[in-house]
């Protein structure tokens, strides 16, 4: 199937689940089915209290050992799941085929999940959210134009919704065009986002808590950028969230 042709589609028939393409029996998470829902790859609680990673043999509370020798520049990551099975499916169709529809669902379970994910404040309630902005990753103008919407923002917009902090969706910026981070390796994606960012609103995120958004972690390149350009421009610490992390769980 041409992939010019699943937007249209998506209008037409909103209710086809992208993962197995069956008619969605679900209501509440349409377009997909309850049976793909029900297995998308959820994460366990995060291991390591900085990156989120989950390692076999790390006590509680101990930072990894990548984490210890060259500390990050966000003060921590979370995924919901694994980018990997039903997970994958769905991110695929929404970036490269334009089905927009899966962005509400998988925003709201971002939403959900990911609150419970995030760690508490030093001093304060439990429950207490440590948040005070969300700023999706941006895309460059030309891939935006490309694209026709920014995947990271539709999946941010539900998370400020149910949380009722701000979207920052013009504080930061990406300053130039970047290669597809699917292509590289590590230290050529490192490369490729270095100096890639920048706060276009100083004012909009000095001294405040934020919290960036994507859709992808693989090795942590394009949000630790991300997050680095925010620190710079003010903000008082930085957290990441995404939905999905690859190599995870």
């Amino acid at each position: 199937m041409r992939p010019w042709l699943d937007p249209v589609l998506d209008l037409l028939f909103p209710a086809v689940c992208p993962v197995c393409g069956t008619r969605s029996d679900d209501r509440r998470r349409r377009p997909f089915c309850t049976a793909c829902w029900d297995a998308l790859p959820l994460l366990p609680e995060p291991g390591c209290p900085v990156c989120g990673r989950v390692f076999v043999g790390l006590p509680a509370g101990l930072r990894c050992d990548a984490c210890r020798r060259a500390p990050p520049p966000f003060g921590y990551a979370r995924a919901v799941a694994a980018y990997r099975d039903g997970m994958r499916a769905a991110i695929h169709v929404l970036k490269y085929r334009g089905r927009r529809a899966v962005a509400p669902p998988l925003g709201a379970l971002l939403a959900q999940v990911g609150r419970r994910l995030l760690p508490s404040p030093p001093e304060g309630r439990a429950d207490e959210l440590a948040v005070d902005a969300i700023v999706p990753v941006p895309l460059h103008g030309a891939r935006l134009a490309e694209r026709g919407f920014n995947q990271a923002e539709l999946l941010a917009a539900p998370v400020a919704a149910a949380w009722q902090r701000p979207l920052l969706t013009r504080a930061l910026v990406r300053t130039r065009p970047t290669a597809p981070q699917t292509e590289l390796d590590a230290m050529a994606r490192r490369q490729n986002v270095t100096g890639a960012f920048a706060v276009a609103r100083p004012a909009e995120v000095a001294g405040l808590r934020l919290l960036l958004i994507d859709d992808v972690l693989t090795t942590g390149a394009t949000v630790s950028a991300a997050a680095r350009a925010l620190r710079q421009g003010g903000a008082a610490s930085v957290g990441v969230l995404v939905l999905a992390a690859v190599d995870a769980g």
